[in-house]
């Protein structure tokens, strides 16, 4: 096994689980995973959920490393929070098309020309984004967060144009969207979900609000991956047909084995492409070499983070 990064060799006879577990122990480490991680990954981590509650546990955890499988700016997120602490990620190539798409540069321009306007960003975003926000939200209690703003304040919401759509039709309240979106919930097929919902007639659509509202019009629950997750346990439906990153499925099997849940195919059948193509980035063999070297580390100059921390503290107190 080869280390892409610095090209050091692992031993093939490596057991991969036992030394990860013997590295967490020395580095007096904790691994956070997101539900969109590849199932071996989720099984190995301390702690496993969606944005808001991976935030939460980094927030509150005691270990002196946090190794964050996840995409770079959960990380960041995870050294907002500790800035003493070492803050791993272990491809640091893992980023996302959403945060990509509100870079500070523009943020801070729309500012300059609105400066009226309450910023609402959603967490995908990079620690300079957040940075320049008034509060920060997750798709848990994004709905929460806009309705605590004073009704006569114009707000944007920033960066997901789709989870923005639909808090404006929860809330009622009109908002600026920032035209950004997720190169994974934008790639599901309307087509293709009319057919799976032909072909399984009691099967109940949920779907993530990152969607496109030509899923989200056929969904009966919409909501954050948490919220999806403890749906389809809750639920007295036997079959889900499921609109988002299907690294969800592992935990709804795991919780409720005897439903059948189908992952919503992208647009195109001949590629992965409803799978995050940066969430899988991470393998087991990086995350030892993460922990074995304390290696590649995220770091953030200090006016930066105290800049994001405010705006997330607002969050997590509404939480």
């Amino acid at each position: 096994m080869i280390d892409t990064i610095s090209g050091a060799a692992l031993d093939p006879a490596l057991d991969i689980d036992e030394e990860i577990d013997r590295l967490r122990k020395e580095r007096n480490a904790v691994i956070l995973a997101h539900y969109y991680q590849e199932p071996e990954i989720q099984d190995l981590a301390d702690h496993i959920g969606d944005s808001l509650q991976l935030a939460q546990a980094a927030r509150d955890t005691t270990a002196d490393v946090i190794l964050f499988c996840g995409v770079h700016f959960m990380a960041e997120t995870a050294k907002i929070l500790n800035p003493e602490k070492i803050v791993l990620l272990p491809d640091l190539a893992a980023g996302c098309s959403l945060a990509d798409s509100c870079p500070p540069e523009a943020l801070s321009t729309f500012k300059e020309r609105n400066p009226d306007h309450v910023v609402v960003s959603y967490i995908n975003c990079s620690a300079a984004t957040k940075a320049l926000s008034d509060i920060i939200c997750t798709s848990s209690n994004a709905k929460k967060v806009v309705e605590s703003i004073e009704p006569d304040r114009p707000i944007l919401f920033a960066p997901d144009r789709n989870l923005g759509s639909w808090l404006e039709k929860e809330t009622g309240r009109s908002m600026d969207l920032w035209q950004g979106s997720c190169v994974v919930h934008e790639t599901f097929s309307e087509r293709k979900l009319i057919e799976l919902m032909s072909r399984h007639p009691d099967a109940q659509v949920i779907a993530h609000p990152e969607c496109e509202p030509a899923i989200l019009r056929y969904a009966h629950h919409i909501g954050s991956t948490s919220s999806l997750l403890a749906h389809s346990q809750q639920s007295d439906a036997n079959r889900f047909i499921v609109a988002t990153e299907p690294g969800i499925i592992h935990q709804m099997i795991q919780a409720n084995p005897s439903k059948e849940y189908i992952a919503l195919p992208g647009q195109d059948e001949t590629c992965a492409c409803n799978e995050c193509p940066y969430m899988r980035l991470n393998t087991q063999e990086k995350i030892v070499l993460a922990l074995r070297d304390l290696t590649p580390q995220i770091h953030l100059d200090e006016p930066l983070r105290l800049a994001a921390l405010a705006p997330l503290e607002r969050m997590l107190a509404l939480s």
